[in-house]
């Protein structure tokens, strides 16, 4: 029986912070820069004023559907299924308008998959699984004795208590 691996897709398997980025480049003539960024989320990173804006973007029908896949995402996912029960795993409850754009993402970049390997919800508490991989350690509190890796984002460069990958090459290296 194969292991099961959950795998989140924002910041972790999709780049949702350039795109969102562009959107605010977009609405206010600039982009934040990395050290704005850094260890925060982009709602802290944001002028106080602006603090709504990312939720706006974040609601708005379709923002999920462009984003760009992280470089490698795709193939190292592709092999990964051949070994594991793979699930793709997203809180998309929180952006209610994100379930159809996140479906028709996942059909168009990662056709090998099908719809019995996503799982869109509100909490992944429910999630019970052999790994995980994720960008928000908040995810890894519940599971039991799973393995977790921490997929590196601007807001968690400073979290130092979980295994960390900084792209998809290393989680090829760790677990193909």
């Amino acid at each position: 029986m194969k292991r099961s691996l959950a795998i989140d897709m924002d910041e972790t398997m999709a780049d949702t912070t350039k795109e969102i980025n562009r959107w605010y480049e977009r609405e206010f003539g600039q982009a934040l820069t990395e050290e704005e960024l850094h260890a925060k989320d982009f709602g802290k990173a944001v002028p106080p004023e602006r603090a709504g804006v990312v939720k706006r973007f974040l609601n708005t029908p379709g923002f999920f559907r462009h984003l760009e896949p992280f470089p490698d995402a795709i193939d190292v996912v592709r092999e990964l299924n051949k070994r594991y029960e793979v699930f793709i795993v997203s809180a998309a409850m929180e952006f209610p308008n994100s379930l159809k754009d996140k479906v028709e993402w996942l059909d168009e970049f990662f056709p090998f998959l099908n719809w019995r390997q996503y799982c869109l919800c509100g909490d992944k508490s429910v999630v019970q699984t052999d790994l995980m991989i994720d960008d928000r350690s908040r995810n890894f509190i519940h599971l039991k004795d799973a393995r977790t890796y921490l997929y590196t984002a601007h807001h968690n460069v400073l979290e130092t208590a979980y295994e960390r990958v900084n792209n998809w090459q290393e989680v090829a290296t760790r677990l193909l």
